[in-house]
């Protein structure tokens, strides 16, 4: 088939938004009664999945502090359990266990949860907590841990699978994917600061309206759309700060523990939910009993028949390249920058045997394969849903992409002129306006 010459949409990007959007995109447009073939095709350097989707641990979750995203995790949890099946999910709930001093900040987020209908239940004090994570894991002997938040849903995706059936949906429904092609610039002309084309590798595209939905290369294409690389930041308190970086990457690590995933379930023989830990507790090195750190630290982790093992990763460190230094390409599992350093791998495995006697002695079974990779996060560590250049709407997600499947479907409604009013939070101006998102005391930069 030839490349085509226009299409209305043109979205960038065959990751998760870029799909879903289209989805969502193609259903609109054929619940008006209107024809698609040919109007929206999706526009990607590698392929399917090729980047930051490909490679994403698949965990879902409404665990956050700030209000704004609870609202909009809670609509994408929705369009997971839409078709739990299609969509390779997996509705296990999950688990935000933690220290005291994460009591208050989680005690939010379980009464606002309620405030939504989302339902989960707060176990408080030491005692009560140990109690209720034997009952699910015999073996549990975290310690320190005075919180438990355990979402009823929420859970996890097998990515590539899920991917390829969305794919393989959106093709059904009309829309063209095209793979190896490389967006370059854009194309604006007349004095309108309209795109009037897309200018790729194959050849130029002219379109009406644009998404762009590239995860970590978001910076490459704010550039390319004019947007500043340095912006204003009024924060909470009311100070304005000049010159801030818009963007900055932090390497974020995962990894697989080669144990039967069975290894990994709960008392009754039942997939557990997703694990995530934060704790102030000593931790040990399972490995020669030295202590690894006596500050905060978390993990998260869950068995994976997809990844063949225990998965999960611990919090991502900062990469000190300068923003404009930083290199994404290759982006893909077979890049050695993606695979987790041996300190990771150390203290992943400790922390693990830290919650649970069954992985105690079990480094040997740790596998450096590539998981996590660098993450593109914006100034405030949130996203950046919004519409420039009069037709572009922006998709950057600041890595909280993977569980966000509903924001393309709220963006392919913008799109065709319906204001959502679930990313309002998450539009740019917040930044000059001082309308940031609050923060808790979590070790991860974007909680």
């Amino acid at each position: 088939m030839a490349f085509p010459q226009h299409a209305d949409f043109v979205i960038i990007g065959a990751g998760i938004h870029g799909v879903s959007t289209a989805w969502k995109l193609a259903e609109r447009l054929i619940e008006r009664g209107e024809e698609i073939e040919g109007r929206i095709v999706i526009l990607d350097k590698s392929g399917i999945a090729a980047g930051a989707s490909g490679i994403a641990c698949g965990v879902v979750r409404n665990n956050y502090f700030q209000p704004a995203m609870r609202r909009l995790m809670a609509h994408s949890v929705d369009v997971w359990e839409s078709d739990p099946e299609g969509l390779s999910y997996h509705p296990v709930g999950y688990m935000q266990i933690s220290s005291e001093s994460m009591r208050d900040d989680v005690g939010q987020i379980f009464a606002q949860q309620q405030a939504i209908g989302y339902e989960s239940v707060f176990i408080e004090g030491g005692n009560a907590c140990d109690s209720y994570m034997r009952g699910i894991f015999g073996d549990w002997q975290a310690k320190n841990i005075t919180g438990v938040l355990h979402e009823k849903r929420g859970g996890y995706s097998n990515q590539t699978k899920t991917m390829y059936a969305l794919a393989d949906k959106v093709e059904k429904l009309g829309v063209r994917i095209l793979t190896g092609v490389e967006v370059t610039g854009f194309v604006s002309e007349n004095g309108s600061g309209a795109v009037q084309a897309v200018e790729t590798s194959k050849g130029r595209i002219s379109c009406e309206k644009v998404v762009v939905a590239v995860g970590p290369w978001a910076r490459d294409f704010w550039s390319m759309l004019g947007q500043p690389s340095e912006i204003t930041v009024k924060d909470l308190d009311g100070n304005v700060h000049e010159g801030v970086d818009m963007w900055r990457f932090w390497q974020l690590e995962e990894g697989v523990l080669q144990l039967d995933p069975d290894t990994g379930l709960a008392n009754d023989g039942s997939m557990p939910p997703v694990i995530h830990v934060d704790t102030d507790a000593e931790l040990i090195s399972t490995v020669d009993g030295s202590t690894i750190t006596e500050e905060m630290w978390g993990i998260y982790y869950k068995p994976d028949y997809h990844f063949g093992g225990i998965q999960g990763g611990a919090s991502p460190y900062k990469v000190e390249t300068p923003w404009d230094k930083v290199q994404i390409d290759p982006y893909g599992p077979s890049s050695p920058e993606f695979v987790a350093s041996d300190e990771f791998a150390h203290m992943w495995v400790s922390a693990l045997a830290h919650c649970q006697a069954r992985y105690e002695g079990t480094m040997p079974k740790y596998h450096r394969e590539a998981s996590g990779g660098i993450g593109c996060f914006t100034a405030d560590s949130f996203p950046v849903f919004d519409h420039f250049r009069e037709n572009v709407a922006v998709i950057a997600d600041s890595n909280h992409g993977w569980k966000m499947i509903g924001v393309g479907h709220l963006i392919a409604d913008e799109v065709l002129g319906e204001k959502q009013e679930l990313l309002e939070p998450f539009r740019f101006s917040r930044f000059a306006e001082g309308k940031l998102h609050p923060v808790s005391n979590s070790p991860y930069p974007w909680s």
